[in-house]
């Protein structure tokens, strides 16, 4: 899949500006949040094929930021990237949706594939979701 949707989230902004950069090199599509509140704002007006998500912020921590993001999208893919990974924290992270994690720093070519694989996710549940969508409408219209 190519251009896909990033949401990068963490309050080190020289290290989201940097991966940003690298990761637009690749033909992606970038945003970034230095905290959870901003990344919640951001999440209103738009939609992401991945969120990279850092534990460790000011303010709402990750674990509140991802407990946010996933009532309001149940079908975020939603990735921690941090440099604080505890096996405690991560399993409470994927209790509340978090699909995958990775340690700072992360290897450019492990990044780009687990980006790619969490945007076919995400493609996949929202065409399952649309289609049973569609099965309802043609049940409820005798179809």
């Amino acid at each position: 899949m190519a251009n896909e949707k990033v949401l990068l989230v963490d309050d080190e902004k020289e290290f989201t500006e940097t991966l940003k950069e690298r990761l637009e090199l690749r033909g992606m599509a970038v945003s970034t949040a230095a905290s959870g509140q901003e990344a919640l704002g951001i999440l209103e007006k738009r939609s992401f094929d991945v969120i990279f998500l850092d534990l460790q912020m000011p303010g709402m921590d990750g674990i509140e930021t991802l407990k946010q993001i996933t009532l309001k999208d149940p079908d975020a893919q939603v990735i921690l990237l941090t440099g604080h990974a505890t096996v405690p924290t991560s399993v409470e992270a994927m209790k509340h949706g978090a699909v995958d994690y990775l340690t700072k720093p992360a290897e450019m070519a492990d990044l780009t594939e687990r980006i790619g694989a969490a945007a076919a996710t995400r493609v996949a549940l929202v065409e399952k979701r649309s289609i049973e969508k569609i099965e309802e409408l043609m049940k409820r219209k005798g179809w």
